[in-house]
Order: structure tokens, then C-alpha cells, then sequence
């Protein structure tokens, strides 16, 4: 299912609510994790899962084509973790 699909489905649900709004209420929500996430904090919605920020250390991997050792760096990666309602629905 992509965004198109997932407003659609939320305006369905809904109802009364159009897919502008269904839209709306999507990009805010995404907003709002996405802005928690860059300040380190994690997002954890009850019975469906965790929004976590993890930090990847520093590697070294290497070209398939050539096989030279590359330097990768450290970084912050964004991670969800599946809560107890959402492992027990599927």
C-alpha cells in the first residue's frame, strides 16, 4: 500500500472526512514523528508499535565491483518496533 492508497482507505473509514483532509492528517502525523524523532525522543503509540532513532557505528565494507575497502561512517538511523497488539493481529 503507498500514501495514495492509505488516504484513500483513511477517507473511507472516516467518512465525513474528505481525502484532503485524510491527506492533511497524514502529512501532520508524519510531521510530528518525523520533528520527535530529530530531537532523539521516540514516538510510542500503545498497542501498535515504536518510532526509534538508533545509531549506526562506523564500518568499514567494500566495493562489489572493485573490492576496495570503503570507510563507512557512523550515522543515525530511524527504526519502528512492533508492539504486542500489532505481532497479535498478524
Amino acid at each position: 500500500m503507498n500514501k495514495a492508497e492509505l488516504v484513500e482507505k483513511m477517507a473511507a473509514k472516516f467518512g465525513a472526512c474528505s481525502k484532503a483532509e485524510a491527506a492533511r492528517a497524514l502529512d501532520s502525523f508524519i510531521d510530528i514523528v518525523t520533528d520527535t524523532l530529530k530531537k532523539g525522543d521516540e514516538v510510542a503509540i500503545s498497542g501498535f508499535g515504536t518510532f526509534l532513532v538508533r545509531s549506526r557505528a562506523a564500518r568499514v565494507g567494500r566495493n562489489p565491483k572493485t573490492g576496495e575497502s570503503v570507510q563507512i561512517p557512523a550515522k543515525k538511523v530511524p527504526r519502528f518496533r512492533a508492539g504486542k497488539g500489532l505481532k497479535s493481529a498478524l
